[in-house]
């Protein structure tokens, strides 16, 4: 197969990964505390259930992996990677970088506004896609902008630029 016949075909990917570890440290020594404890007091194990259920979104939203392929762009929890979100590449229309800080998504952590959902986990680099029928998805990683022009590239080839 010649170069120019690989480069055609072979799929152009990106991946990147944001962690916040004061939030897998926490969720981790709350999950611990939370299993001591109902332990050793038995009869009280629905009191510490709010605290665990904080532990687990702690530890399963602390870690996001942000994968893009010819098919799409994927977030997935990196604890519990069935928990995701895919967008479609016929879904989305354009992808840019652009800083982003959490209180302009709504929040940190997965959130949804009327026009836009991201998952924020940190201010910085975010990788911003607007798609089909005016919507965004925003999500904060490095490499924003190598993940903007792997999008923007796969877009090309599948309009068959």
């Amino acid at each position: 197969m010649s170069e120019n016949a690989r480069r055609r075909t072979a799929p152009h990917d990106w991946r990147g990964r944001v962690a916040v570890p004061w939030m897998l440290v926490s969720g981790g020594v709350l999950a611990v505390v939370c299993l001591v404890l109902v332990s050793l007091y038995t009869d009280r194990p629905p009191t510490y259930l709010g605290v665990f259920v904080v532990a687990l979104t702690l530890l399963v939203f602390g870690a996001v992996d942000v994968v893009v392929t010819r098919h799409g762009v994927t977030v997935r929890s990196v604890l519990v990677p069935v928990l995701r979100r895919r967008i479609p590449l016929t879904s989305i229309t354009e992808a840019f970088a652009k800083r982003a800080r959490p209180m302009e998504l709504g929040g940190w952590g997965y959130r949804w506004l009327p026009r836009r959902t991201s998952v924020s986990l940190r201010a910085g680099d975010a990788l911003w896609l607007r798609l089909a029928g005016g919507r965004e998805f925003v999500v904060t990683v490095d490499d924003a902008a190598r993940a903007a022009r792997t999008v923007n590239g796969n877009l090309g080839r599948a309009d068959g630029g």
